[in-house]
């Protein structure tokens, strides 16, 4: 039997932009972009003749035809999970499921997974964005990578879930060598004549930074906010503006020279990043394995990197 099926990604952004009522937190979580993930959803309506969404300000609206659509596609979605976990079972392998923010993902773990990999064969790490915490009873993760930057309750804060406390935060004003060359960033307070960059999810960066400088008369709210900090510190590197950063989360950058620290002053927050697994079921051994590991990466790194675990 022939399948007269619509591509698949373009089910995936339906499913994930539905859920999340919202093109942006899709594309966070699919790891693409904003533009993508529209694109992906007017295909789909082509191919479908049907309108699915009403774009609001507030974000996208299903459309009546658009929730029946989408109760259909994720019963089917969840069907091809299941079948995929039953399937791994018996195949040797174990599947670990982790959610990370994109910007730890990008910028931390990602580059050190081939490492874990090449020494894990039999573990299939499967990776999903997202700036929420996962709800174990719905969200098929094993554990998730969380900082309590917005408050405790954005790691979970429970005594049903297990918090390993990974590292602390260290951040800093970061920009591109040309702008730094040009003798305009002399000094913190030279920032008000420059663009600052920043992540739409870590509102009060810049301000602690200017704080910990001795600036309080400057109200750092101006600037171009991201969805993430990753996009800043590429708009850093591309001589957008000077970038506020994590400094753990580039250290490739600052030892490359492609970004550069104009200012000799750190601000190390109270905030950190946790491993969060739930505490009601037994610890997967693909998950023990991994946390272990996770463990000694940052055990190895040092600790004016932000890196004390």
């Amino acid at each position: 039997m022939a399948y007269n099926l619509p591509p698949l990604n373009a089910l995936r952004a339906f499913e994930a932009s539905a859920r999340h009522a919202s093109f942006t937190r899709a594309a966070a979580e699919l790891c693409v972009t904003h533009g993508a993930v529209s694109r992906q959803i007017a295909l789909l309506e082509e191919r479908l003749s049907v309108k699915l969404f009403v774009r609001t300000p507030q974000g996208a609206c299903l459309t009546a035809k658009g929730e029946v659509y989408f109760q259909m596609v994720r019963q089917a979605l969840d069907l091809i999970a299941l079948g995929t976990k039953q399937i791994q079972k018996t195949s040797g392998k174990h599947a670990l499921r982790l959610r990370v923010p994109p910007t730890f993902g990008l910028r931390w773990l990602v580059p050190r997974l081939a490492g874990f990999h090449s020494a894990n064969r039999g573990i299939e790490v499967q990776i999903s964005t997202s700036h929420e915490p996962a709800d174990f009873s719905r969200d098929e993760v094993e554990a998730f990578i969380q900082s309590d930057a917005c408050g405790p309750t954005a790691v979970g804060n429970s005594p049903a879930v297990h918090m390993q406390r990974l590292f602390g935060e260290v951040l800093i004003p970061v920009c591109s060598p040309a702008l730094l060359s040009n003798g305009s960033l002399r000094e913190p307070a030279d920032l008000r004549n420059h663009t600052l960059l920043s992540s739409l999810h870590r509102p009060n960066d810049w301000r602690r930074w200017f704080g910990t400088a001795g600036i309080s008369d400057f109200d750092p709210d101006g600037g171009i906010k991201f969805e993430n900090s990753a996009l800043s510190y590429q708009a850093a590197i591309d001589q957008a503006g000077v970038a506020i950063a994590q400094r753990a989360f580039i250290g490739d950058e600052l030892r490359s020279g492609r970004l550069v620290e104009p200012f000799d002053i750190v601000s190390e927050t109270e905030w950190s990043y946790f491993l969060v697994h739930p505490r009601d079921r037994a610890m997967p051994a693909a998950l023990e394995i991994f946390k272990e590991w996770l463990l000694q990466e940052i055990g190895g790194q040092q600790v004016p990197d932000g890196l004390a675990a």
